[in-house]
């Protein structure tokens, strides 16, 4: 079995990683930046800088003149972040967040999906503050074009995140129907772990700050998400082994969903926002993407 992975060396990604390596007959790919990394043995980290096209490109060069005429089993799209604000630009030119993690990930599946296997599994990770409805920041409008290049007017801090998680949701649904429409059997899986204690998206705490979260701030969240669900906050561990089992097909969706989503540790199959549901934000940020990476809008 071959896997690849963004978004494994640290919080979700690598607790997932821990349940792919344990796999007999598994080979595990990570691109990461850096280097010295420390993962399970078994996993080989390649160069792989989400805030640069060029770098993506290399990197799925890297990976298919290492597989050869092999097929890729699993590929999982988990990497994230949240810039400080819309001022930081990726290599490219365009708003670092929206680069990083929609265009780069968007970029990896055109690449990869030639080299899917049948019945292969692509998970994106995405969250349920694209849904406006459970978030109260959620975006109630997409328009591609003013995330690539923000403005003083455009969504800010985690307005902004959420709008590039919706993203990684219209994207796998587009990769869903594609894989329909051509009968290549590819289920895609777009993932929703929930608010999650000790990733990187929660920022660097100091030792007071993580004895307050474990003591007081997530005891009281998880009170309050009784009430509102999405404030329950989960733990990394759980989240990747949910992960893991929805990449391998220990857990399974209904034939007609592809959203996956944590509640207050439990998996559900609910609907995603009805923006995410719109086939004409789908195929419009499709088709926006495929120019701002410089491919073909088809596949």
């Amino acid at each position: 079995m071959v896997i690849i992975m963004t978004g494994a060396t640290s919080g979700i990604g690598a607790e997932a990683l821990k349940h792919f390596v344990k796999l007999p007959d598994t080979k595990v790919y990570v691109g990461a930046r850096g280097s010295g990394r420390i993962v399970p043995e078994g996993t080989d980290v390649l160069p792989l800088d989400l805030s640069s096209l060029r770098s993506v490109r290399s990197f799925a060069d890297n990976i298919k003149q290492r597989l050869g005429h092999t097929k890729i089993d699993v590929l999982v799209l988990n990497a994230a972040i949240r810039a400080s604000d819309y001022i930081q630009k990726s290599e490219d030119g365009f708003e670092l967040t929206f680069a990083t993690n929609h265009l780069a990930h968007y970029l990896l599946a055109r690449l990869f999906l030639p080299n899917m296997a049948k019945d292969s599994k692509i998970v994106i990770t995405t969250s349920d503050t694209h849904d406006p409805a459970i978030v109260p920041f959620g975006p109630k409008v997409l328009n591609p074009l003013e995330l690539a290049y923000p403005n003083e007017n455009s969504p800010k801090g985690m307005r902004f995140y959420a709008a590039t998680k919706l993203c990684n949701l219209l994207t796998a649904r587009s990769l869903s129907a594609i894989s329909l429409k051509g009968n290549r059997g590819i289920r895609v899986i777009a993932f929703n772990p929930g608010l999650t204690g000790g990733t990187s998206l929660m920022g660097k705490q100091s030792v007071f700050m993580k004895i307050m979260v474990t003591v007081l701030i997530r005891p009281l969240l998880n009170v309050v998400s009784m009430f509102k669900p999405f404030l329950f906050v989960g733990r990394a561990e759980h989240a990747g082994k949910t992960l893991a089992a929805l990449a391998l097909g220990k857990v399974t969706l209904p034939t007609d969903k592809i959203y996956a989503s944590l509640v207050r540790g439990k998996l559900t199959f609910a609907n995603p926002s009805q923006l995410a549901q719109n086939n004409d934000v789908r195929d419009l940020l499709w088709k926006e993407s495929a120019k701002m990476v410089d491919l073909p809008e088809q596949e």
